[in-house]
């Protein structure tokens, strides 16, 4: 029986957020939270391994109050437990810190059910840095595959796993021992729509919550802005996209109107 653990964030929804033009930051207040696309993904690949070989999926996240709305949908999609670990401590914490965090709780559920493995999605919509995954699998001194595509087979027996890696130019196939640390595309599933059962679960569902306190061994100094060496520059954000051409006359007409369109663009990019 597996224990598998997906770790997942709450994020904004960029295709709505705006920028703070006065601190040039996210206006995260101005997108509703979502759960990260990705770690959807993660989820959902770790509950059909549960359906395949059997065991038990847990979902682990950081962030405010309100992420508790992330660890319900995951319910929804089929996961068995949450947990979240909240606490003014983590906040303003990079990758770095994210991933000491995270750590910490996952070597907390472990101490009461050992993971055989922990699946993260490629990365967060709100950061695209692909980075925490690979620190916990770090941390944890265990294998990290990154770009996974696909799981072809999980033995505990044999204490191995095979997936697919993707590349820029197909895929390759890798053996790993278990525990190991997945970072998934999201083309390795399709999310269905959550059956009205695991909506009635998920409606009436309580994660635990854990403080810093609640965590063992624990170096506050690693947490938060204290344990966050990155420093963020300078943000903005993306253009707002140009009118588009309206092309009149008959097909032959618009043809030659596009034609000479994209000439000329091509003479303002060379020249």
């Amino acid at each position: 029986m597996l224990h598998i653990v997906a770790c997942i964030k709450q994020v904004p929804d960029t295709k709505v957020i705006k920028m703070n033009p006065k601190t040039n930051t996210m206006d995260r207040s101005s997108a509703p939270a979502i759960l990260n696309p990705y770690d959807a993904h993660a989820v959902e690949e770790a509950v059909r391994l549960k359906n395949r070989y059997g065991g038990t999926v847990s979902v682990l996240t950081m962030g405010p109050p309100p992420a508790v709305k992330a660890i319900k949908k995951c319910i929804e999609i089929g996961a068995d437990e949450g947990y979240m670990i909240s606490d003014r401590a983590f906040a303003g914490a990079d990758t770095l810190a994210t991933s000491y965090a995270l750590t910490k709780a996952l070597e907390k559920i472990g101490k009461d059910k050992p993971i055989d493995l922990i699946i993260c999605g490629k990365m967060t919509i709100d950061g695209d840095t692909g980075q925490v995954g690979p620190g916990i699998a770090r941390r944890l001194d265990i294998p990290p595959l990154t770009s996974v595509k696909k799981v072809v087979e999980v033995d505990k027996g044999e204490g191995h796993i095979i997936v697919h890696r993707k590349l820029e130019d197909g895929y390759e196939v890798i053996q790993s021992s278990l525990p190991c640390l997945l970072s998934v595309e999201k083309e390795i599933n399709e999310v269905p729509y959550s059956s009205f059962p695991n909506m009635l679960k998920a409606a009436r569902y309580e994660p635990q919550i854990w403080a810093v306190a609640d965590l063992e061994d624990i170096d506050r100094k690693q947490l938060g802005l204290k344990g966050s060496p990155t420093i963020v520059a300078k943000v903005w954000g993306p253009p707002k996209p140009e009118g588009g051409v309206l092309f009149e006359g008959n097909s032959v007409e618009q043809v030659n109107q596009l034609l000479s369109v994209v000439l000329e663009k091509k003479e303002l990019f060379q020249g």
